[in-house]
């Protein structure tokens, strides 16, 4: 009979959920849903928040909707989830299990996303130097609690834990009162040594940071617990393992050489290839470097140009037009739209606009957003800026990451993976163009997928 993995992904925008048997390795169901749990944000503080009950509701939904008979025979669950954002919790009251079949969320804060702009350059720059190779940012967990503890430190009182969403589901379904947070997810929050596995615990300290709020770190691909209850027919005492990064977890799907080199497109944008086997980070970081060094799995890392500007620059030309329209009195759903942009520029093959799609800025550089240029009377039709945005995603990439960085690092294949090139063939035929590599478009690339996969081979 057979036995299958759960694998989650919590995303920034959707749940996905997949079975995937453990000795064929296919995945034999999934089920994906939008948790529409954005947070409008009507201050100055640049704030981008998610609703936890929301998240949680959406999880739930997505997993009973799995074959009920498959789900009984799951003998271990993974959960991958989007990297560096932080929801607070009480430790023993984060979730009701009134039902004894789900948890719904109890006594949490919203997600504070890694989208999240409230941790402005000066604020910053006032933080401690961390001892790590990766610098801090708006939108890493330890940024955000730092600045909670500086400007609203009432609110960090009412919480005893922290952790990223995917590691507060864990810790519910898994009855654990501290939680347990891989390096994958800890180098996404700042102040961590991925080369020691430790929190910078003396500078945080010397800084008064809330110490009792650092998740215990535990390795990639180790367990973190068993379920505390039955879970949508999933029996009680069934190993989950400790979440991991949503990137690893893509990257860990579809990467089957070290000559790959992954692009995922999907909120934001990632390109990355596997640093050797010997390869030891810097030992601070490099703060206006477009490539960063991202813990993998054991003591190995990948080098990846990390884009804040993916399918959500798309999104957000959608959402523009949607309100253009409606303050002009018609009226589209957003996905009817982006189904027409995509028509639209399929029949424009090539265009001399030129988008500069960095809407949002990037970490190493902040401060240079988008552009549109080389604007004629002839290139203004929606297939003409379509196009060119798609390309502009593109463009950006490989600037944060050269073609020659990638041959010089013995890459010969792209494989690339991700929602938003999932289903935007724009974007798929932009992909080709910029890089003169054999090209594969991946069949089940993603992150629930990856998480699957790691259990199945570590467990």
């Amino acid at each position: 009979m057979s036995v299958y993995i759960l694998g989650i992904d919590v995303g920034t925008t959707s749940i996905k959920a997949v079975l995937l048997e453990t000795t064929s390795r296919v995945v034999e169901a999934s089920h994906a849903l939008p948790t529409e749990s954005n947070i409008t944000d009507n201050s100055s503080l640049k704030a981008k928040e998610q609703d936890t009950v929301r998240i949680v509701d959406t999880l739930n939904r997505c997993v009973g909707l799995l074959p009920r008979d498959k789900l009984q025979r799951v003998c271990s669950i993974g959960l991958s989830g989007q990297m560096h954002g932080v929801v607070f919790w009480k430790a023993k009251s984060g979730c009701d299990w009134l039902n004894r079949n789900f948890f719904t969320a109890k006594d949490t804060s919203q997600l504070i996303t890694w989208q999240d702009g409230r941790c402005n350059s000066d604020f910053l720059s006032s933080l401690p130097k961390p001892d790590s190779h990766l610098d801090v940012a708006t939108g890493f967990g330890c940024a955000t609690i730092f600045w909670y503890m500086k400007n609203r430190p009432d609110f960090l009182e009412d919480f005893t834990v922290a952790g990223t969403i995917h590691d507060y589901v864990v810790s519910m379904l898994c009855g654990l009162e501290k939680c347990m947070m891989t390096p994958q997810n800890a180098a996404s929050w700042g102040f961590f040594n991925t080369s020691t596995n430790q929190w910078n615990i003396d500078i945080l300290e010397d800084a008064g940071f809330p110490l009792h709020l650092l998740p215990q770190c535990v390795s990639s691909g180790s367990l973190a617990g068993q379920t505390c209850s039955d879970w949508h027919g999933i029996p009680a005492l069934t190993p989950v393992g400790a979440a991991l990064g949503d990137f690893q977890c893509s990257v860990y799907s579809c990467m089957s050489a070290r000559t790959d080199a992954v692009l995922n497109i999907s909120t934001s944008a990632q390109l990355t290839y596997a640093m050797p086997a010997d390869f030891k980070p810097p030992d601070s970081p490099q703060p206006t470097s477009s490539i960063s060094y991202f813990p993998y799995f054991g003591a190995s890392y990948l080098a990846v140009a990390a884009s804040l500007n993916g399918g959500n620059v798309l999104a957000t030309f959608v959402e523009m037009l949607t309100a253009w329209m409606k303050e002009l009195g018609a009226e589209l759903s957003g996905s009817c739209l982006y189904e027409k942009l995509i028509h639209c520029a399929l029949s424009q093959e090539s265009t001399d606009l030129t988008v500069s799609p960095t809407v949002l800025g990037e970490r190493h550089n902040p401060l240079c957003l988008g552009q549109v240029t080389n604007i004629s009377t002839s290139n203004l039709s929606l297939g003409h800026v379509t196009r060119a945005l798609c390309r502009g995603v593109l463009d950006n990439l490989t600037s944060m990451m050269p073609m020659p960085c990638l041959q010089e690092a013995g890459v010969n294949r792209i494989v690339g993976s991700g929602s938003a090139l999932d289903r935007n063939e724009v974007l798929q035929q932009e992909v080709e163009k910029a890089f003169p590599l054999p090209v594969e478009f991946g069949q089940n690339v993603d992150s629930a997928v990856g998480v699957a996969m790691v259990l199945c081979d570590r467990l």
